[in-house]
C-alpha cells in the first residue's frame, strides 16, 4: 500500500513538473490556447461535478455562474479601477451568493423540475445581459478588460496566462479533492444515494444542496474571471445555453462523482471539437455519436466513482495482505 502510495505521488509530481515545462516545450500560440482551455473548463466541470455529480442535483444553466464571474470582473476593472487579484475574489464570492440565492427556492425540486428552473435563471441571466445596456452594453459587450499585473509585470501573452489558468485549475482539484474526502463530502455522497437515509441519521439534505450550489457557482465565478481578463471582451453570446450543456457533457462522459473523471471529460471535450474542425459540417455530428456510444457502452463515463471505489477496494486488500505478510 505504501508503495503504491509512493508510485501515484511520483506520477503526480511527474506530471506537475511536465505541465509547469509545457510552455517551454510547445512554443506553438494555437496549441498554448488549446491547453488554457483545458484549464478552464476543468474548473467549470469540477464546479458542476459538485452540484451534478457528488450531490445528484440537475443543473441547466451553469454558464449563468460563469457568465456572472465574467460580468462582475469586467465591471469592476472597468468601472471602478481595482486590482484583478480583488475582482477575482469578489467574483467568487458575488457568484457564490447568486448560488445561494437560487438554491433557497430551487432546491426544494428535484430531477427534471430542478433542471427547468436551472435552465430558466440560465436564460433569464442572458436576458439582463442583454437588456441592462447602461451596465452591460447588451449586445454590444464589454470591450478592453484590463490584463491581470502582478507588481509592474502585466500578463501580456498566452503564457504568463497559462501559468494563471494551471495555479488555478490546481487549486480547484486540491480544493475539491479535499472538499470530497472529508466529513461534508461524505454528507454530500449520502445525501445524493438517499435523502431519508441521509435525514435518518441527521444529516440535512437542504444544508448540503445549497453548499455544493454556493460552492459550485464560486468556482463557475473564479472561471469566468479569469475568462474576462483572457479574452479581454465578454458579451452575452459568450455565454448561452449550449455552454452549459457543454459543461454538463464533461462531468457526464468524465464520470460522475469523480474529480479524476471532470479532468478527462474537459480535456477530450475541448480537444476532440478542435481535431474535427476540418469536418465543418459534420462535427457536431460526431461529436453527438461519441456522446450516445459513451452512453450505451459506457453509461459511468470515462472514470466513474465506480473505479474510484474499486481501486479503495483493491488497495484495500492490498494492505489486508501486506499485513498478513508482516505477521507471517
Amino acid at each position: 500500500m505504501i508503495q503504491l502510495k509512493l508510485s501515484k505521488n511520483i506520477l503526480k509530481l511527474i506530471g506537475a513538473v511536465v505541465l509547469l515545462l509545457l510552455p517551454l516545450l510547445v512554443t506553438n500560440s494555437y496549441f498554448i490556447h488549446i491547453f488554457i482551455s483545458i484549464g478552464l473548463y476543468i474548473i467549470l466541470s469540477l464546479s458542476l461535478n459538485l452540484v451534478t455529480g457528488f450531490t445528484g442535483q440537475l443543473a441547466l444553466g451553469h454558464a449563468a455562474f460563469y457568465g456572472i464571474g465574467a460580468y462582475t470582473s469586467a465591471l469592476l476593472l472597468l468601472r471602478f479601477n481595482v486590482s484583478y487579484w480583488l475582482a477575482l475574489v469578489l467574483s467568487a464570492v458575488i457568484t457564490g451568493i447568486f448560488g445561494f440565492l437560487l438554491g433557497l427556492p430551487a432546491l426544494r425540486l428535484k430531477g427534471d423540475y430542478l433542471g427547468i428552473v436551472t435552465l430558466g435563471f440560465g436564460e433569464i441571466v442572458r436576458l439582463v445581459f442583454v437588456n441592462w445596456y447602461s451596465l452591460t452594453r447588451g449586445p454590444l459587450g464589454l470591450p478592453g478588460i484590463p490584463a491581470p499585473k502582478i507588481g509592474p509585470y502585466i500578463f501580456d501573452s498566452r503564457i504568463p496566462f497559462y501559468y494563471l489558468i494551471f495555479g488555478l485549475a490546481a487549486f480547484t482539484v486540491f480544493f475539491m479533492h479535499r472538499l470530497v474526502n472529508s466529513g461534508v463530502g461524505m454528507a454530500m455522497i449520502t445525501v445524493k444515494e438517499d435523502e431519508i437515509a441521509a435525514e435518518s441519521i441527521g444529516i440535512y439534505p437542504i444544508k448540503y444542496k445549497l453548499l455544493a450550489f454556493s460552492l459550485g457557482a464560486a468556482f463557475a465565478g473564479i472561471a469566468g474571471s479569469f475568462y474576462a481578463s483572457y479574452i479581454s471582451f465578454i458579451s452575452p453570446d459568450t455565454f448561452l445555453y449550449m455552454d452549459s450543456v457543454t459543461i454538463l457533457a464533461m462531468v457526464v462522459l468524465g464520470g460522475l462523482g469523480s474529480i479524476p473523471g471532470s479532468i478527462i471529460g474537459a480535456t477530450v471535450l475541448v480537444i476532440v471539437p478542435e481535431l474535427l474542425r476540418f469536418m465543418t459540417n459534420y462535427r457536431m455530428l460526431l461529436y453527438g455519436a461519441l456522446m450516445v456510444f459513451m452512453m450505451i457502452y459506457r453509461p459511468q463515463g470515462f472514470w466513474g466513482a465506480n473505479k474510484r471505489v474499486r481501486n479503495s477496494y483493491k488497495i484495500g486488500i492490498r494492505g489486508v495482505s501486506n499485513e498478513k505478510d508482516i505477521r507471517g
